[in-house]
């Protein structure tokens, strides 16, 4: 069986251009980001994922693409990219980047041949001659886009955008651009990525009519899979495919389709649960999660570089999170989600973001961890739309917060610097040494979760318990048994779990916030307001007794 190593990975995305700058222009650089591979490796990722680096006019934040081949020349070159490359895999660290395929930037040299007539690229994207009826539907950002389809006058045809204009989509069932895709993905996998994450994935196999055999769209998912696997067989597709779970199985396919994809609803459910302080949304999507092949992988993660997209709660559940973490107008973004960082939704509260780290790295999947969460970093809202999360690294007190010796308003997009969570209070040189900050907790809890491969491998099993603020969860793998617990709430709470170790040694892999009441045989736990415990039940082995024996 080939290389599982995803299924007990944690991924760290971060964005090139906002990590760190090595040349003092204000946008960080391969160089910047090099030098700081020690954070990631001293935290316990071990995969770094990155946002889109590649050449563009960068209208949307680099998903708008002009070259599939080279390196935006802000943040660095290819031999670049290849000493960040090395320095990773010298430190156990594998390479993810984006695959963007959907679209391109309507600069790309292929759209504007496409414009034009060239016989070699006209079908290389999508094109009517007449605008369709249905032009206004389906629109991805409501309030910022319009319509999915433009009128270009050079080609005096209309071409199809599912998102802003400025990025025309690409017609996948033309066989030269999926031979094109293969030639971008070989590229990357020579240069020594182990992945790519797969950029707006149920848009790209939209209106897919299928490979000359007759496949559904999804077969092309098995396509990629394949040329992936000839090339490299440890390399993996993770999706960005937000979709209901009765398709997981189209997505998944028998192994042989997506190793991975981002569990969007349940991070819509785990939002809803901190706002009531409630476990319940949770342990009822986990109970009816559906069964995937066994080599598959759910993503699992708290925050990502985009909006937290509520889109699948009811009107009412939606309104709940938005009461609790973006009340406000500027807060909210395309009528479905919040554009905030996660530390600032919680109102920065290190007990309750320590506990949400902790929960979400007990779910079932791979867990994927946002640059700057770990530090409780916060947003600038001031920032336009999706903006407002991608801010400079601030890695200390010094001016820019150290991600660069340029002026703040020189910097790519302007840090955070006034109030609690401006660089002076929240930065990574601070964190680094105070055993009880954020940094420190998430450290301990990556290295609790790589040391539990049950979560990664098993099935999770929801403990039916009193009191639904806690969400108390068991995976067996392998005769291995584990238990977390978790109280979403800020009042304390009691648990009796004696009969859920009965027979068994239990020995803490961590906790928080937690008093251990013994009596006999029985266990009670009393969790603190955000407390946590992760528990690993084992057999009690029965011990021979030494009897003397009479002599005569």
């Amino acid at each position: 069986m080939y290389n599982l190593w995803y299924k007990n990975a944690v991924i760290y995305c971060l964005d090139v251009d906002a990590f760190m700058d090595f040349d003092g222009d204000g946008v960080g650089d391969f160089l910047g980001l090099t030098d700081r591979l020690d954070h990631i490796e001293a935290l316990g990722c071990d995969t770094i994922w990155l946002l889109p680096f590649y050449p563009s006019p960068n209208k949307d934040n680099g998903y708008d693409i002009t070259d599939y081949y080279a390196v935006d020349p802000r943040l660095g070159n290819l031999g670049h990219f290849v000493e960040f490359a090395q320095g990773a895999k010298d430190r156990g660290l594998k390479v993810m980047v984006d695959l963007v395929v959907n679209h391109t930037s309507i600069d790309h040299p292929w759209f504007q041949r496409s414009r034009e007539g060239d016989p070699k690229y006209r079908d290389w994207y999508v094109w009517k001659d007449e605008k369709p009826a249905d032009a206004e539907k389906g629109v991805i950002f409501p309030g910022v886009q319009e319509s999915t389809w433009t009128y270009d006058r050079k080609r005096q045809a209309y071409y199809f955008h599912r998102f802003y204009k400025h990025q025309a989509d690409l017609n996948i069932a033309n066989p030269a651009v999926r031979e094109e895709i293969e030639r971008i993905i070989g590229f990357w996998l020579a240069l020594g990525v182990s992945g790519f994450r797969v950029d707006a994935v149920p848009f790209m196999l939209e209106d897919l009519e299928g490979p000359d055999d007759g496949e559904s769209p999804y077969g092309y998912l098995g396509q990629i899979r394949r040329f992936l696997s000839w090339r490299r067989a440890e390399a993996i597709l993770l999706a960005e495919a937000n979709i209901p779970m009765e398709e997981a199985g189209d997505y998944f396919g028998n192994d042989d389709r997506l190793n991975v994809i981002f569990n969007f609803p349940l991070n819509q459910q785990l939002f809803l649960a901190l706002a009531r302080r409630d476990g319940t949304p949770v342990a009822r999507f986990l109970k009816a999660l559906p069964e995937i092949p066994e080599t598959a992988q759910w993503a699992t993660f708290l925050r990502n570089h985009d909006e937290i997209d509520l889109g699948r709660l009811e009107e009412e559940e939606r309104a709940e999170v938005f009461a609790a973490f973006g009340p406000e107008k500027s807060m909210q973004i395309y009528d479905r989600g919040i554009r905030r960082r996660f530390a600032a939704m919680l109102g920065g509260d290190e007990r309750r973001i320590q506990m949400a780290f902790s929960l979400m790295l007990s779910l079932p999947g791979t867990p994927v961890i946002w640059y700057g969460d770990e530090l409780g970093m916060g947003d600038n809202l001031d920032l336009p739309e999706r903006n407002a999360v991608r801010t400079p690294m601030q890695w200390s007190n010094k001016r820019s917060g150290g991600f660069s010796t340029a002026k703040p308003e020189d910097c790519v997009r302007t840090p955070v610097t006034d109030g609690p969570f401006g660089y002076a209070h929240i930065n990574a040189d601070a964190q680094r040494i105070d055993p009880n900050s954020t940094f420190s907790t998430v450290q301990r809890l990556i290295r609790a979760r790589r040391s539990c491969p049950e979560i990664g491998w098993g099935k999770a099993e929801v403990l039916e318990i009193d009191g639904p603020s806690v969400l108390a969860l068991r995976y067996v793998w392998r005769g291995n048994r584990l238990v977390t617990l978790h109280n979403l709430s800020d009042v304390p709470q009691t648990v009796e779990i004696t009969p859920l170790i009965e027979g068994c040694e239990v020995r803490p892999v961590l906790r928080a916030g937690i008093d251990i009441d013994r009596t006999g045989d029985g266990l009670t736990l009393k969790l603190g307001a955000y407390g946590y415990e992760w528990l690993r039940l084992e057999a009690e082995t029965e011990t021979e007794t030494e009897t003397e024996t009479e002599t005569e």
